[in-house]
């Protein structure tokens, strides 16, 4: 492999730094991605039972916040109700939305990079390839030469070019495997998100001070 590498010339160096970052992104994001990070279980009815009749205390709150991902998107709208006095239904929404935004973004953290690495690995590796070509043929025939040069030699020799395009073709498939994978998980954990944050808005709906003062009007 390391002579390979080194026959390969430069243009291969950028594919292996390609490689690297995508194996560490792709093990960060196994770990991080993980359902429990995301979606601890039976969360949001806990929340709810919590809060049926008030808004628990900050200690709660925080501690709800630092479960999972719907943990802080839940604890947005507590926190809303409770560092408001006037609080409505509208603002409450208007804050959990901002959480649930802010949580999609960290879940799609690293993801742009991967679809980079997959869609730039084949380029670098046509790229190396023609390097690798023209060095050769302009080997093959020096200005003012009659000879044609040796065959063998000149099929050797573009065999290694043609490494930088073999590698890059590794580099790039399993990347856009892993980040096709990643994006459906995230936008079904995005869905999921959606769905409970809906699910717990409605229930705080009727403990929002400004809600009970709308109907008085």
């Amino acid at each position: 492999m390391l002579s390979i590498i080194q026959a390969a010339g430069w243009p291969i160096w950028p594919l292996i730094l390609c490689s690297i970052l995508a194996l560490a992104f792709i093990i960060e994001r196994f770990i991080k991605l993980k359902r429990a990070r995301v979606l601890t279980p039976n969360l949001t009815d806990e929340a709810i039972g919590i809060s049926r009749e008030a808004v628990p205390t900050p200690d709660v709150i925080a501690q709800l916040g630092d479960h999972s991902a719907l943990g802080k998107v839940l604890a947005a709208g507590w926190r809303a109700i409770a560092s408001n006095p006037q609080c409505s239904a509208e603002e409450m929404r208007a804050a959990m939305e901002a959480a649930g935004r802010q949580e999609a973004h960290h879940l799609e953290r690293y993801l742009p990079a991967l679809a980079t690495i997959a869609s730039a690995a084949p380029l670098l590796g046509l790229l190396g390839t023609v390097i690798g070509m023209i060095e050769i043929f302009g080997s093959q025939a020096p200005t003012g030469s009659l000879s044609g040069g040796n065959p063998a030699q000149l099929a050797h020799g573009i065999s290694i070019a043609l490494y930088n395009t073999a590698f890059g073709l590794i580099v790039a498939i399993p990347t856009l495997i892993f980040w096709r994978y990643f994006r459906a998980r995230v936008d079904g954990y995005v869905m999921e998100l959606e769905l409970a944050a809906e699910r717990f808005a409605r229930h705080l709906e009727r403990l929002c001070p400004g809600r009970s003062e709308e109907r008085a009007r």
